[in-house]
């Protein structure tokens, strides 16, 4: 008998585990049954020829039509040409040396089989001939094991690789299905209550199915699974933080949030006072509040977590704003500061001090700023990574605020939140990416969720619109008049480019896995447009005669922070930046975007930088430049973007555009996704049932002593760190 977690080499043997291992990754039974096919054939099925493309590594099923020796042009000899049929199109098939002795007695005419290898495509003006050369192949025959199966089974057509067939995974899963032996993880009655599949079963059906009715009782079953597991994770490790304790901090009469509150000169939206409450009564719990804030681009969360960081203050406490960047950090502190006024001088005004704390402050700065952080002085203390470092101390840390979490890995946001002393801070987590339901019960599923989908006033709309720079070149000229024409008006504008410069390192600020399709072939496409090119390009062009100054990563931390402060101040009138603006900066007066070659960047990121203008009263404009060609994807993706300002119907776009496996973390991780069935936007029964499963299974049994298979499945998962990239806590 084999289990999932049985080393491959062990059950199969190295002469077969190794290709599987080498090609796919694959080093464990579970591993390798969890290798789903992608597709089924069936007897009788031919896969169409004229979809094929050059260089692809396909598995196709076809029908021999003719075997023909043909001499060889240069040598003497012959080879094999092997043709099959699609009854309308024909996939040549090259054999050579001994090779095309064995397939010609193998693959005589009316011979059903099918053929693994890439595709070469040679097209003219009149004519399109498709091969494959020396593909590997199997008939029906030879693949079926029974009369029955050969006659109707449908065929498993695996994900492959170069030098493994489709058959070979095949015969592979075949020989552990007929020694597994699995304790089921999913409890007994939770399987019957949604008639579902045992997993031994499930697995069975979808490796070696009958007929098609299995396959969708198998994928259904394994699809719970995998919303499930996901699901208990977080269930458990919600469960687990709701027992620590917390010291309360409930605020106080009259106190810094009171005069805050009168002195703010806008009146908070009926969202920002609803998400207050929820946060305030949180914080005066004994248990440390999980909550995620998110909101639409410019929906007010930086006042809402100021409120509750004042709260605590109140209390006796600290707070902590953790931002990803040197940039943001210190553009949250200036924006605290001036929403505080004299309330972040402390001393005889009663109010507290605003320290800021980052990696690269000078020796001074930062000893000052460490002394009042440790003191307590500081009641808020604003920074980057450097906040995590161990000689970073609180004289009682209340309240960790992090904003842009998915930029923070699990062991930064524990070691600063290990930092709490006597109790568990309690923690609020802000992303300014909208999020659909689904994906925030999955990825966030640990934590109370607020929301602020409405707008304060004051904020002006924004027009968007693709600038085609390769088809209608006209159209970038008059981008650059309409930056001139806003300059000329007092305003401001953005140039955002991908890249800094040509050094190595010098990609960009933010690193996004995103799709980069214009339309034709990855090494075809120019280099993205860098900061350093443009801003000269502009200074000495179109833009020549206004202030043109770059910002990125890359400065000098006291060189970026005086181009922020110069460009808030109205002394700058276009800033040419990477993705280094993409949050939390906050200057009024500007009013025009313009995104150079946004095709490579994502959807959310768009919809984010987007939210730098139209922020005080004037009406903003972005400017989407691609030399993306229309009808693809990346085009689509622009055009999206520039049909609606809702981040939320945005969010969904970019998911239906991604793989799970990216909004899952995983492309950051550089592990594989644990989602093969579940799709997070179309399955959202299937994860709302496994959820209320999952509380009902843990609530009852918190420490899993009755579902002792459920406990191994649960700290594998944890112990394999596949969930670092679902704890968002």
């Amino acid at each position: 008998m084999t289990r999932f977690d049985e080393p491959l080499k062990k059950a199969l043997g190295d002469k077969t585990a190794s290709p599987l291992e080498s090609a796919l990754g694959i080093t464990t039974v579970g591993e390798l049954l969890r290798h789903y096919p992608r597709r089924y054939a069936e007897r009788g099925e031919l896969t169409p020829i004229a979809s094929l493309e050059h260089g692809e590594h396909v598995t196709v099923v076809g029908k021999v039509s003719s075997a023909m020796r043909r001499p060889m042009k240069n040598r003497q000899g012959t080879w094999l040409d092997v043709q099959i049929t699609d009854g309308k199109d024909r996939l040549h098939l090259a054999f050579f040396g001994k090779g095309a002795y064995v397939a010609e007695n193998r693959l005589t005419p009316g011979t059903e089989a099918m053929f693994s290898g890439k595709v070469d495509v040679f097209a003219t003006s009149k004519t399109r001939r498709v091969s494959l050369t020396h593909p590997d192949y199997e008939s029906f025959d030879e693949t079926a094991e029974t009369a029955e199966e050969f006659a109707s089974a449908p065929v498993p057509i695996y994900p492959s690789a170069q030098g493994l067939a489709t058959w070979k995974i095949r015969r592979a899963v075949r020989t552990v299905l007929d020694v597994l032996s699995l304790d089921d993880p999913l409890p007994a009655e939770v399987r019957a209550r949604h008639g579902l599949a045992t997993l031994e079963g499930a697995l069975r059906w979808i490796h070696r199915p009958r007929d098609f009715g299995e396959i969708t009782r198998a994928r259904s079953r394994l699809k719970f699974d995998e919303a499930f597991v996901l699901q208990a994770v977080l269930v458990r490790r919600r469960l687990a933080a709701s027992a620590w304790p917390a010291r309360p901090r409930p605020g106080r009469a009259e106190g810094l949030l009171g005069d805050f509150d009168a002195r703010l000169p806008f009146e908070l939206t009926e969202g920002q006072r609803e998400v207050g409450e929820e946060i305030a009564a949180d914080l005066a719990r004994e248990h440390p509040m999980h909550r995620l804030l998110q909101g639409e681009v410019g929906a007010g969360k930086t006042v809402v977590a100021l409120r509750a960081m004042l709260q605590v203050v109140d209390s006796g406490g600290q707070a902590v704003l953790l931002a990803p960047t040197e940039v943001l950090a210190q553009q949250h502190h200036r924006s605290i500061v001036g929403m505080l006024g004299d309330l972040a001088t402390g001393g005889m005004f009663g109010g507290t001090v605003v320290a800021l704390l980052t990696g690269s402050m000078g020796t001074a700065a930062r000893r000052s700023a460490l002394l009042d952080a440790a003191s307590g002085a500081a009641g808020i203390v604003v920074g980057t990574h450097a906040l995590l470092q161990e000689h970073v101390q609180f004289a009682d840390l209340g309240l960790v605020v992090v904003d842009e979490q998915h930029r923070f890995g699990v062991e930064q946001r524990d070691a600063l939140r290990e930092k709490g002393g006597g109790g568990r801070p309690h923690v609020l987590v802000m992303t300014a990416t909208p999020i659909p339901r689904t994906v925030a019960m999955t990825v966030f599923g640990d934590l109370e969720v607020s929301t602020l989908s409405q707008l304060p006033s004051g904020r002006a709309p924004i027009s968007t619109h693709v600038v085609p720079a390769a088809e209608k070149p006209h159209f970038l000229d008059r981008t650059w008049q309409r930056v001139r024409e806003e300059v000329a008006l007092g305003r401001q504008a953005y140039v955002v480019c991908p890249r800094i410069g040509d050094q190595e390192g010098d990609e960009g600020d933010v690193g996004r896995d995103v799709d980069s399709d214009a339309g034709r072939d990855e090494e075809e496409r120019r280099p993205p447009l860098a900061v350093l090119e443009v801003a000269e390009m502009l200074s000495d062009g179109p833009l020549h005669g206004l202030r043109v100054e770059v910002l990125h990563g890359k400065l000098p931390p006291e060189e970026k922070d005086a181009v922020m402060r110069a460009f808030t101040k109205g002394e700058i009138d276009v800033l040419v930046a990477t993705t280094v603006i993409e949050v939390g900066v906050d200057v009024p007066n500007s009013s025009v975007m313009i995104i150079m070659d946004a095709d490579r960047f994502g959807v959310s990121q768009l919809h984010q930088l987007r939210g730098r203008v139209g922020r005080g009263g004037l009406p903003g404009l972005c400017l989407l430049v691609s030399e993306a060609p229309e009808a693809t994807p990346a085009r689509a993706r622009l055009e999206a973007v520039a049909a609606t300002l809702d981040g939320f119907e945005l969010s969904r776009v970019d998911l239906e555009q991604r793989r799970e496996g990216d909004v899952l973390g995983a492309a950051q991780s550089g592990r594989k996704s644990s989602l093969k069935m579940l799709q997070l936007l179309r399955d959202e029964d299937v994860i709302e049932a496994a959820r209320e499963e999952a509380v009902t299974v843990l609530s009852a049994d918190p420490e899993l002593e009755a579902h002792p298979a459920l406990r191994a499945e649960l700290d594998a998962v944890v112990a394999d760190e596949k969930a670092d990239y679902l704890e968002k806590a």
